[in-house]
């Protein structure tokens, strides 16, 4: 992995969004900007090579300047070029949709297997326009988590901005009885005592990333409810939200966990989702 971010643009407007975006990133971390293109057809690499991409290069320039950047046009489709390109930067961008080979993008596999099978941290650019807030970490205290921790503390401080860490529970997953079958939120158990549990799980899984990172406010947050839906809501105040690509309770072979798949689809800001080493 080397000091690149790397952004693919197909020339609509969400790519220009996630452009600006992966420029912005890359002045952060003193990295260099790369400009990714996958074509399919011959036809429709001259326009884009002395079109669309050199107006996006030029476009990042008055925007970021001084910042490095190249351009690579590959022949194949979206999902082949951009996980390749992926084994060598530190972050990969993606608008929220595209159009040709980006088309659809969050409707379609794209984004969906570059986040589980692509390399490094991929970052989908969606939601309100210039979000504000802390950087919303998805804390469910597996060890999956601790890449995802990694990033969200170092872009928080990166951004200069607090990090909320937020771990939402419930009883669901509690090995234990309920009390009335139709009030699956109310069962045998002490709630007080198992908050408790909960706050001291989130404040331990937090506790060497508050060493490590002593400059970043952390607002740690914990909520009793439905794991997407709180998440989702809180994503309303934050900037950047960051979940692991799997957490607790993920299904053998699927490496992609429907916690990151419901912020990647309906956040209200942009979303990284990231993958264990």
């Amino acid at each position: 992995m080397d000091d690149t971010v790397i952004v693919g643009v197909d020339g609509s407007s969400s790519s220009l969004a996630a452009a600006d975006v992966a420029a912005e990133e890359a002045r952060l971390r003193g990295a260099r900007l790369r400009i990714v293109h996958a074509f399919a057809r011959p036809a429709d690499l001259d326009p884009m090579i002395h079109g669309v991409l050199a107006e996006t290069e030029q476009r990042v320039h008055e925007r970021v300047p001084g910042l490095e950047i190249t351009r690579t046009v590959v022949s194949g489709d979206a999902l082949t070029v951009l996980g390749a390109e992926s084994r060598h930067a530190v972050l990969t961008v993606l608008g929220r949709r595209g159009r040709s080979l980006f088309g659809d993008l969050l409707l379609g596999s794209t984004a969906m297997q570059l986040a589980a099978h692509g390399h490094g941290p991929l970052m989908v650019v969606r939601g309100r326009p210039d979000p504000q807030g802390p950087v919303l970490l998805a804390v469910d205290g597996s060890p999956a988590g601790n890449a995802a921790a990694s990033f969200a503390f170092t872009e928080a401080e990166l951004r200069g901005a607090p990090l909320m860490a937020m771990h939402v529970w419930n009883t669901w997953s509690e090995p234990t009885p309920y009390e009335d079958p139709g009030d699956p939120l109310s069962v045998v158990v002490d709630l007080d005592q198992l908050g408790l549990r909960h706050r001291r799980l989130l404040e331990d899984v937090m506790r060497p990333w508050t060493v490590a990172h002593p400059e970043v406010v952390v607002q740690p947050r914990v909520e009793r409810g439905r794991v997407r839906q709180a998440l989702l809501e809180a994503t309303r105040e934050a900037q950047l939200v960051v979940a692991g690509a799997r957490g607790h309770g993920g299904v053998a072979g699927m490496l992609l966990g429907s916690v990151s798949q419901a912020l990647l689809h309906h956040a209200d800001c942009p979303v990284t989702v990231v993958r264990a080493p």
